[in-house]
């Protein structure tokens, strides 16, 4: 059964360590990443710094860069694209051993935090013992099934799934709203506030699930 695991590896164990440990404020987010063989991870990476110039130089005298080009500046981050050529190898046995998948991936200076779609929990396993094998840390954060299709691999549960979908389809999301939340409380029969509760808990599990990687969402 295929698995997404949460997973954390620390900075100084992984590409970009030499330029997390150079600038406090540099924050790197993978849009896409090939690996063509196991020497090559080809990454499209967007960088946000206190100074681009600085970020620049850091990258460039980056020892697990072999190149590195800017693509794109649409705002304050910056879209490079990169070749890592050292401490890749816990990504290189995701990517090309065990067919794995980046979902998401974010770099800070307290680690990488990464969400992984494996084709079954058999090559996160391997993937774990991999790790301890060759000295290297690996923290699984979390482990989801998606036997349940998309509300599995967000995280959301049977009733937030279906309640956010027929929000979605009453309008309950457009702008001006279609339908108003005491109307569409009523449309599913149960009270206002357990109906807000529920949209908000679900909206939580999404924004975690997806725009957010490796941080704790807090309490509610």
């Amino acid at each position: 059964m295929a698995t997404i695991a949460e997973i954390r590896l620390p900075a100084r164990e992984f590409a970009l360590s030499a330029t997390l440990d150079t600038l406090e404020e540099v924050n790197f987010e993978i849009e896409r990443i090939v690996a063509h063989d196991p020497e090559n991870i080809m990454p499209y990476i967007w960088a946000t710094s206190a100074d681009p110039d600085e970020l620049d130089e850091a990258l460039q005298d980056d020892p697990s860069i072999a190149q590195v080009k800017r693509i794109a500046e649409p705002g304050e981050e910056t879209l490079y694209q990169m070749e890592w050529i050292d401490s890749i190898e816990a990504l290189v046995h995701i990517l090309i051993e065990e067919d794995g998948t980046i979902l998401a991936a974010e770099g800070r200076q307290d680690g990488w935090f990464m969400r992984i779609l494996f084709p079954d929990r058999d090559a996160l396993s391997r993937t774990y013992e991999f790790c301890e094998e060759h000295d290297l840390t690996i923290d699984i954060q979390r482990i989801y099934n998606i036997d349940r299709g998309k509300q599995g691999r967000f995280g959301l549960t049977d009733d937030q799934e279906e309640t956010i979908a027929a929000a979605y389809d009453h309008g309950y999301y457009d702008v001006p709203r279609d339908v108003s939340l005491s109307d569409f409380a009523d449309e599913l029969d149960i009270s206002h506030q357990a109906l807000s509760e529920r949209l908000r808990r679900g909206h939580k599990t999404l924004v975690e699930n997806t725009v957010i990687v490796g941080r704790d969402g807090g309490e509610d």
